[in-house]
């Protein structure tokens, strides 16, 4: 359980310490949500190409997705995804001329979720 998606902007390919912001990501829902830390798993996916109104073809997006299993108070993951936000700010240089839009969801895995 926790399943972590981080999509990105390919232009961030450079700024963005991934790998270092898993790392520090892990323990971070651990504390946050207590569950185990072999339980966390995250895969980064680039996106080629990103529009956001109004805006340029520099602009740049980060989303994390984090689903848990059922249970957490509504609370608790508008906190978890506060914490996630402010980590992901040590982990992403600037980058002249780009201007993240960074977001974060928390969600409840569907009741068919099954790991092996």
């Amino acid at each position: 359980m926790p399943q972590i998606t981080v999509d990105y902007s390919a232009n961030l390919e450079s700024s963005f310490d991934r790998r270092g912001f898993a790392l520090a990501l892990h323990p971070l829902i651990v504390e946050t949500i207590d569950t185990e830390l072999d339980a966390c798993k995250t895969r980064f996916r680039r996106v080629d190409e990103t529009v956001v109104a109004g805006g340029t073809p520099d602009d740049a997006v980060i989303h994390i997705g984090i689903a848990l299993l059922p249970g957490r108070a509504p609370e608790l993951k508008a906190q978890l995804s506060e914490v996630v936000l402010d980590l992901l700010a040590g982990h992403l240089k600037p980058a002249e001329g780009v201007v993240p839009v960074v977001s974060t969801e928390v969600r409840d895995l569907e009741a068919s979720y099954r790991k092996r």
